[in-house]
């Protein structure tokens, strides 16, 4: 099969590694609570620690067969790894990191020297050392050199982790750019849900060793014990979120806004930088849901969606969170006070109208 196959056994004291999954083309985002053993996982396939027991299969071929002790070494699997800490070679410049990448390849690379530097945006830092970088500049130059190395397959384990918000912002379109021009398969492992939602084509997610749950994006990270789980490592369920799949119809730049098209809704948010008839991923926070009874009039609010009440379940103290289904599979969740839920009557099975400010919006990026 293309792709990467893995089945891994490893204990380590108290801690046990126990991991099926697969990797086709495309990237899989591996996600889950600190501790959840997903930087163990990436250094056994990566080939940097061996498991006690277990296989790796990359493309169909063996890189770890404990039965018939079969072990690639690191160097040998063609694998390109990209750290948190970009940790460049400090005695050589942007292009000199680059070409050492090169050079580790032997023969013709899946992608030419200039055309990872076009494609991460390198052009203007060919010439400068690592310490004249920004940390999302250093990170891009990472990425180039692991590129440049030829592999078959990529990891990054929280390549973002280091870097403030408009830094992760900022880097965000070159690693989507990798998995629009390269055909590799790519793991991308983060505690960061915004990222998962934004760069992944499927997810997995782990927990004390194991895998809880994989599938798509929105499904998996939509199930209210996956919300628990992950939102938990970021500060609890104080800010919990659903995600929808949506189409962009069109865009209005002289109001600088974008409509897209949800299971025959309309949203309209701040313009986005994507072609029309592409989709997006919304993350849609409970506390930016405001809910109606009947169809407002006479408001700022642009987004007025109607919707049904499909469960009603205690939150934080003094609130709860009503899920609302819409048409399709997609469902909104709002944060309320249990003091507006009891004013306005709301039971399951009643029909109302979501109300959600468009600044309010999050792109999560392309699915």
């Amino acid at each position: 099969m293309n792709g990467l196959s893995v089945d891994l056994h490893h204990q380590l004291g108290a801690f046990a590694l126990d991991v099926t999954l697969t990797a086709p083309i495309g990237v899989t985002g591996i996600i889950g609570p600190s501790g959840a053993g997903k930087s163990m996982l990436l250094k056994m396939i990566a080939g940097l620690e061996r498991p006690a027991r277990g296989n790796i299969f990359l493309d169909g071929d063996i890189l770890n067969d404990t039965t018939g002790r079969v072990f690639v070494p690191a160097e040998k699997r063609r694998i390109g790894y990209v750290f948190q800490d970009a940790l460049l070679f400090p005695h050589l410049s942007v292009e000199e990191n680059l070409d050492y990448g090169t050079k580790r390849r032997g023969g013709t690379g899946i992608v030419s020297r200039d055309d990872v530097i076009a494609l991460l945006g390198l052009e203007a830092l060919v010439a400068r050392r690592p310490h004249h970088l920004s940390g999302g500049e250093a990170q891009r130059v990472a990425i180039g050199r692991a590129l440049l190395s030829n592999p078959r397959m990529l990891l990054m384990d929280e390549p973002l982790a280091s870097l403030d918000p408009r830094r992760r912002r900022q880097i965000m379109p070159f690693i989507e750019a990798l998995h629009q021009n390269l055909d590799l398969p790519i793991i991308y492992v983060s505690h960061n849900v915004d990222e998962i939602t934004r760069l992944a084509d499927r997810v997995v997610v782990m927990n004390d060793g194991k895998v809880s749950a994989s599938g798509n994006v929105a499904e998996v990270l939509n199930r209210p014990a996956m919300q628990r789980l992950i939102l938990g490592d970021e500060g609890g369920d104080s800010d919990p979120a659903m995600i929808v799949e949506a189409t962009v119809a069109t865009h209005d730049t002289s109001r600088h806004t974008s409509r897209l098209e949800l299971d025959g809704t309309s949203l309209n948010l701040p313009i986005l930088e994507v072609p029309t008839g592409q989709m997006v991923r919304l993350r849609i926070h409970a506390r930016d849901v405001a809910i109606a009874t009947s169809p407002p009039a006479g408001i700022s609010i642009q987004n007025i969606i109607e919707t049904r009440i499909t469960e009603i379940v205690p939150a934080e103290a003094g609130q709860v969170d009503v899920m609302m289904a819409l048409s399709g599979s997609h469902q909104l969740k709002a944060r309320i006070t249990e003091r507006a839920c009891e004013s306005l009557s709301l039971k399951v099975g009643m029909q109302v109208w979501a109300l959600i400010k468009s600044v309010a919006l999050s792109d999560s990026g392309k699915g």
